[in-house]
């Protein structure tokens, strides 16, 4: 039986429950796989229209991943891998603006370009957050500017008017006295690829559970782990002290109701081209505890 895979995704989680021994304690036998993040952060610049929808067409190696619900819930419904419906996370996140930019309310933003991940978390979470302020077409994206490292870089250097981050980067440009416009909080759902050990994956989610219930008691003992994942250059300006706890592991259902609305929306809003999204079948896309499909 090969070993489990596991690559940390931008979030603390992972990290945690490998120094404390939970992935050990459980009996996992596994490897950790950087499938992203770099010292110098181009693993993550993966280029124009080029997200996390596109990393599952091409195929993940790990066995569990994860990504935007929504990402996930089309690349399961086409059948890029499985959502693992016994647990969700909840990552903050903003659209930033430089301290001195005109943008001042989150109706300002109209017209304005913001970076995001093409048809990633930013994407959808900055149209479901605008879209209250002002008509879809006003709302203008930028898929130009790579994924969240080269974004927020871009962000630093006042190449780009806005963008929207999560994670290390939300922290960081925070500390530094961006400003944020308006928050984009988001889901976060798991995929499952390939054909992994049942047992495997039920011990990798025990671990993370463990993992988070540290984490929530005691945060700031954790957030150096934030630098495993950023650029080395950014390293001597990051003050994770001050940093907060950042995505966090629910362990509820995800229900047939928020697959199925949460398709609809991405349906609506003309995400994909037609065609492209699959079903949208709860029952073929989701898998259950221990990997078994739900009824």
């Amino acid at each position: 039986m090969p070993k489990f895979v596991i690559a940390p995704h931008m979030r603390l989680q992972e990290w945690v429950a490998e120094e404390k021994g939970y992935f050990s304690d459980e009996g996992l036998d596994y490897e950790f796989r950087d499938e992203i993040v770099s010292p110098d952060g181009k693993r993550h610049d993966l280029g124009d229209k080029i997200g996390a929808y596109q990393t599952f067409e091409k195929g993940r190696t790990t066995d569990v991943s994860c990504a935007c619900h929504w990402t996930v819930n089309v690349a399961a419904s086409k059948g890029h891998g499985k959502l693992y419906a016994d647990a969700y996370s909840v990552s903050p996140a903003g659209i930033f603006v430089p301290v001195d930019s005109a943008v001042r309310e989150p109706g300002d933003l109209k017209e304005v370009p913001i970076s995001v991940g093409y048809q990633s978390g930013s994407h959808y979470a900055t149209i479901q957050a605008l879209e209250q302020y002002m008509p879809q077409d006003a709302i203008k994206l930028s898929f130009s500017d790579g994924l969240l490292f080269k974004r927020m870089e871009l962000l630093m250097e006042g190449k780009v008017p806005a963008a929207s981050l999560f994670s290390g980067p939300y922290y960081f440009l925070e500390q530094l006295g961006f400003r944020k416009v308006i928050d984009t909080t988001f889901m976060m759902a798991s995929m499952i690829t390939g054909n992994p050990d049942p047992e495997d994956v039920s011990k990798y989610f025990r671990a993370l559970r463990r993992a988070q219930r540290d984490i929530d008691l005691r945060p700031e003992l954790y957030t150096r782990y934030y630098k495993k994942e950023m650029p080395e250059r950014f390293h001597d300006l990051m003050d994770t002290r001050r940093w907060g706890p950042g995505e966090r592991l629910v362990f509820e259902p995800y229900t047939r109701q928020v697959f199925e609305d949460s398709f609809e929306w991405i349906s609506q809003h003309g995400i994909f081209a037609q065609g492209q999204m699959g079903e949208g079948n709860y029952h073929d896309a989701v898998v259950s505890t221990a990997c078994q499909p739900m009824p």
